[in-house]
């Protein structure tokens, strides 16, 4: 019997953008496979290659040599022969979709590159990987254009080797493998939470505790598909639990820091909006309207303003740590806030000095 769950392959929530939230990767499988009682000792790699066509033995080899494979609770190699009633769990790179990537020389900011992995720091708007609507211009076609003028990359991977998303309109930190086992690897570490991630955000209104916890399985809004929903008695949706701490107070908008321990599809879109707190300038979420303030001329035409210098959803993916998959050294890297957050900051300050 052949049970795939993928916990954390949603579906893309419009067609417009398939930059889907950060965690909610789309680039592995949590396949659970229990072993035909009349099945005779057989290789796992070609075991699996009978239920992943789609792959290949060096995928599934480099997914084994991560660990990632697991036989009845324990990681094994690719020489382990299964047997009759074994529990077989994989987790694999989500294959691409069906469509050519076309290398383009479009501009992005590397932060840190080897021959393992790259770490970009990506800036609002951006799409990350192609998809209906958004075929090029993406930050896929940017690394194909870029791995495709140096010499020494000989990559494995017959893709980009995106390990997590983050949304089009977030701004931040996102780490891009450059060979199989580094992909596999890596994925893991998303799949387990023991990455070092942390967001900044401005929302609407004054946050009243300093520090505070959102819990709520995260589901389709039931009216609006373009959103998701905070169930909070957990009746739909998946589990999600979002931390968050208050960095500076604008009166009528909060900064703070958001830590995920779970990655579910716009999760901290959806929690600070259930608590009251949309995201500033979310237009999915109605954070694109004044919510909170003064109801004078001056006022409104002072957000339109702040508006237009930041026009996307304040949100920003400030911190990424991990293992290197090589040298198993923890790597750590922060991002500044980025040029429109910090302005609009700026206007606040500005006009609570003056009013």
């Amino acid at each position: 019997m052949l049970d795939e769950t993928e916990d954390f392959l949603e579906d893309e929530l419009t067609n417009d953008d398939h930059s889907a939230d950060e965690e909610n990767s789309g680039l592995y499988e949590h396949v659970n496979i229990t072993v035909d009682k009349k099945q005779e000792p057989l290789r796992i790699d070609k075991f699996l290659l009978i239920f992943r066509q789609n792959s290949s033995r060096n995928k599934i080899s480099q997914t084994c040599k991560a660990g990632n494979v697991i036989v009845n609770g324990n990681p094994v190699k690719q020489n382990y022969r299964v047997k009759p009633g074994d529990e077989i769990s994989v987790l694999l790179a989500h294959p691409p979709r069906e469509n050519t990537i076309i290398p383009q020389d479009i501009p992005i900011n590397i932060v840190y590159e080897d021959s393992d992995l790259v770490v970009i720091d990506k800036d609002p708007g951006m799409v990350v990987h192609p998809g209906f609507g958004n075929w090029d211009k993406t930050l896929v076609n940017a690394l194909a254009f870029h791995f495709s003028k140096d010499p020494n990359y000989n990559s494995d991977l017959d893709r980009v080797g995106l390990v997590h998303r983050i949304d089009k309109d977030t701004s931040g930190l996102l780490v891009i493998a450059k060979t199989e086992y580094a992909l596999s690897f890596l994925a893991k570490q998303f799949f387990d939470r023991t990455t070092k991630r942390l967001y900044w955000a401005f929302v609407w209104g004054n946050v009243k505790e300093d520090t505070g916890t959102v819990t709520g399985h995260i589901g389709r809004h039931p009216k609006n598909r373009m959103q998701m929903y905070t169930y909070e008695d957990g009746s739909h949706g998946k589990h999600a639990v979002t931390h968050y701490k208050v960095l500076e107070r604008f009166r009528y908008m909060t900064w703070i820091e958001c830590k995920l321990e779970t990655g579910r599809t716009h999760q901290i879109r959806a929690h600070l909006k259930h608590i009251g707190h949309t995201l500033f300038n979310d237009a999915r979420y109605e954070g694109n309207i004044i919510m909170r303030g003064v109801n004078l001329p001056k006022y409104k035409q002072f957000v339109n303003n702040v508006f237009e210098i930041l026009p996307r959803h304040a949100l920003h993916a400030h911190t990424l740590g991990f293992i290197h998959p090589t040298t198993k050294k923890e790597m750590y890297f922060e991002s500044p806030m980025p040029k429109d957050m910090q302005e609009a900051s700026e206007r606040w300050r500005k006009y609570l000095d003056n009013n």
